[in-house]
């Protein structure tokens, strides 16, 4: 006689919020991976797109392949979860480990691929758990058991949805419709059916998680342990539900997946969840730990090795960005060329450097100083700033004496900005001045909904590094600030090198000219900054004007322009380049050689 399969004693509603556990965390894998990427190879569309691709991909192939693992599912399932809570923060930090590494640009194509292995592993292993889960969901609906109080309310509480979405589903739907009530609320939905829908709950649950909870509130590092500590706990939960009570000996009744997977790995399961368990309750120190260990190997790859030690003072997350401050400190053989003093305090916007203290002030008196020497120090001048978080433009601007409209999109920064030690020194609490008007808002809404002109308008914003600022730097964009200039109003803008940034340089220029902007004054800023006694070219400026404006006046402007006075009397206006077969950057067609690579 054929014994009859032993029936674990899982619940339906168990394996229902089993699957919603489980769903959540694979779904919201993919998006901590997905923004991994972007921090640490750029491109947040390029690599959403990837990331996405990979993992349902690879999701898929682990579900084409589940068949074989179905002839032991409680073992199976058991093994997947202890895998993904052992694999995701293993990967994690492989991808951290990777992008602190010094290689050549011709192994770039390699480091990228191995960086994708985790998210593959990932959705391979998630491919098994709704295969394996509809199993055992149909082997308890096979067995003949009385469901609890809690299974029977939970089973009506889904047959009267079911019923309820029928009737919406009848009405654009051929449909199947039962008569009379029947015998088990169950029936109505099949075992696939139910574990499909909670998979896609636990999707769109952890997707929500993840954006409004887990990557503000508690950063994306510590969030692949909370995640990885809930597979853990799924692995446990699920195990502790098939103990095996019918033999008497303490070995017979370790939960049923460990006899047939090995106490080893029962014992693995619970040393990683207990890990990111401890990982997640402290959030705080371990996400520091990591992030301060990957940006200071960062930041130390864009000098030669060994010539400059940075060391992370501060890392936070806004809503909008992620801030940054470190001290980097020259340890190269020779004269430090970049700065006179032996360590300085910088500041980054995600990835692009902010202010550092050898070129604040210059960089500030070169994009606010210059332009503001072609106008009247008083109220009367109008002055639009968008960006400058910091308030050190703001500075500026008030000792000028001019009127101000102030447009960051970043709230939380430039509150953060008024107390914070470093940026104190160098806004001079302008955050204060009486003739400024600062609104919280995106700056592309705000010239739309505005019909303000303005003889001056200040553009202190990010580098184009990166996906999230190509709209900043499109035909959209600065047409909308040409039309918001009068008649002699000029755009003041930090630019990029033309030996440096080539690529960028011709679609910038031919992004600004198709938006009108035809005329340009190239200028730089002037510092001794790195105290030899001579004084060097620290940052690269453009005036953008539909056509051409007054020359500079140094005579008229301050302490700054008057001791470089002879550099801005050769400033001139001239057409604005343009180079052929380059496209220009588009809100709806962008142009990714804008971007800062």
């Amino acid at each position: 006689m054929t014994p009859r399969p032993h029936h674990p004693r899982h619940s339906v509603p168990l394996l229902h919020a089993l699957t919603f556990i489980v769903a959540l965390c694979s779904f919201a894998y993919e998006l901590v991976f997905a923004e991994l990427y972007t921090v640490v190879f750029g491109g947040s569309v390029t690599q959403y797109g990837l990331t996405i691709g990979l993992f349902f991909s690879s999701l898929g192939l682990g579900s084409f392949l589940s068949g074989r693992l179905e002839t032991d599912p409680e073992s199976n399932f058991f093994r997947v979860e202890t895998y993904l809570a052992v694999v995701a923060p293993l990967g994690f930090l492989l991808v951290i480990l990777l992008g602190t590494l010094r290689y050549p640009a011709a192994y770039a194509p390699l480091v990228g691929a191995i960086a994708r292995l985790p998210i593959v592993t990932i959705g391979f292993l998630s491919g098994f758990e709704l295969p394996l889960l509809t199993t055992l969901s149909e082997s308890v609906r096979d067995t003949a058991r009385p469901p609890s109080s809690i299974a029977r309310g939970v089973r009506r509480l889904t047959s009267h949805l079911n019923r309820a979405f029928g009737v919406v589903l009848g009405a654009a739907f051929s449909i199947k419709r039962r008569e009379g009530k029947p015998s088990d609320p169950a029936d109505e939905t099949s075992a696939y059916a139910a574990v499909l829908g909670f998979d896609y709950l636990g999707g769109l649950v952890g997707s929500l998680v993840y954006v409004f909870f887990l990557y503000p509130a508690v950063g994306l590092i510590p969030s692949v342990f909370v995640l990885a500590f809930l597979n853990g706990v799924a692995a446990l939960i699920f195990a502790s539900t098939t103990a095996n009570t019918h033999r008497p000996t303490l070995r017979s009744r370790l939960p049923q997946p460990v006899g047939s997977t090995g106490k080893a790995l029962f014992a693995v399961c619970l040393l990683v969840t207990a890990s990111t368990g401890a990982a997640a309750v402290n959030a705080g120190p371990v996400g520091e730990d990591v992030s301060e260990y990957y940006f200071e190997r960062e930041f130390e790859l864009e000098y030669a090795p060994g010539a400059m030690d940075v060391a992370v003072t501060d890392t936070r997350t806004t809503r909008y960005q992620r801030v940054t401050e470190y001290n980097r400190t020259w340890t190269g053989s020779g004269d430090n060329p970049y700065f006179g003093a032996t360590t300085e305090h910088c500041l980054r916007l995600d990835s692009a450097v902010q202010l550092c203290e050898s070129w604040a002030d210059s960089y500030h008196q070169g994009l606010v100083d210059v332009p503001l020497s072609m106008f009247e120090n008083s109220t009367d001048t109008k002055v639009l700033l968008i960006g400058g978080g910091d308030w050190a433009a703001m500075d500026r601007l008030q000792r000028h004496g001019v009127s101000v409209d102030h447009v960051d999109i970043d709230g939380e920064f430039m509150q953060r900005a008024k107390t914070d030690p470093f940026l104190a020194q160098y806004h001079d609490g302008a955050y204060r001045y009486e003739n400024k008007s600062t609104r919280v808002q995106d700056a592309f809404q705000y010239l739309e909904q505005s019909e303000q002109r303005y003889d001056v308008i200040l553009l202190d914003i990010p580098g184009a590094t990166d996906d999230d600022q190509l709209p900043l730097y499109s035909v959209e964009f600065y047409s909308q600030l040409r039309q918001h200039l009068t008649a002699d109003g000029v755009i003041a803008t930090w630019t990029y090198s033309r030996y440096s940034y080539a690529q960028h340089r011709t679609a910038y220029y031919n992004t600004v000219h198709k938006a009108g902007l035809t005329s340009a004054a190239p200028y730089f800023a002037w510092e001794d900054i790195d105290a030899d006694g001579e004084t060097e070219r620290v940052e690269r400026f453009t005036l953008l004007a539909p056509a051409p404006r007054d020359s500079l006046s140094p005579h008229n402007g301050t302490a700054y322009m008057n001791r470089y006075q002879h550099r801005y009397q050769a400033v001139e206006w001239v057409d604005t380049p343009r180079y052929a077969g380059v496209r220009p950057n588009s809100v709806f067609h962008p142009n990714y050689d804008i971007l800062i690579k």
